[in-house]
């Protein structure tokens, strides 16, 4: 590192905003909680309703896929990310958000190349690394199989 770089990363250090750590890993665990509570919520009404509890496992996280991707569309999501940091990426409602994000914001580029190509740039590795983990767990499960 050079002596530019050090007395750069100083003056940046001495002049950026504290962040309030106490203050995000509240909102976080605060709003990723209520998220959760939802879901429970939702659980439970959709049983109340009688539906299958096969059908309810469905139901919920389809339900906060659509609520979250909705309310990306509508711009109130990054007000909530905004207030709760990583609370809102409980895995299905920050995935969701992931997905319509760029979908959204790369729309004036058609169909194709702007929604189609853009939804997967933040989703699309965790994706093919999910599949290709879960391939290789297969892969040792199966082995270990044959030796037991």
């Amino acid at each position: 590192m050079n002596t530019d770089s050090k007395s750069y990363q100083k003056y940046a250090k001495k002049h950026a905003p504290k962040s309030p750590i106490f203050r995000d890993c509240v909102c976080a665990f605060l709003v990723g909680g209520l998220i959760c509570t939802f879901a429970e919520g939702l659980y439970h009404l959709y049983l109340f309703w009688k539906l299958p509890e096969d059908t309810v496992k469905i139901l919920v996280p389809c339900t906060l896929i659509f609520l979250a991707a909705f309310f990306t569309g509508i711009g109130i999501f990054d007000d909530i990310a905004r207030f709760a940091g990583a609370g809102t990426l409980v895995p299905i409602t920050g995935f969701a958000n992931a997905m319509a994000s760029p979908a959204i914001d790369d729309k004036s580029e058609g169909l194709v190349m702007g929604v189609g190509a853009k939804m997967f740039t933040i989703a699309g590795p965790v994706i093919v690394y999910g599949v290709l983990t879960s391939v290789l767990y297969g892969v040792v499960y199966w082995i270990w199989g044959l030796f037991l």
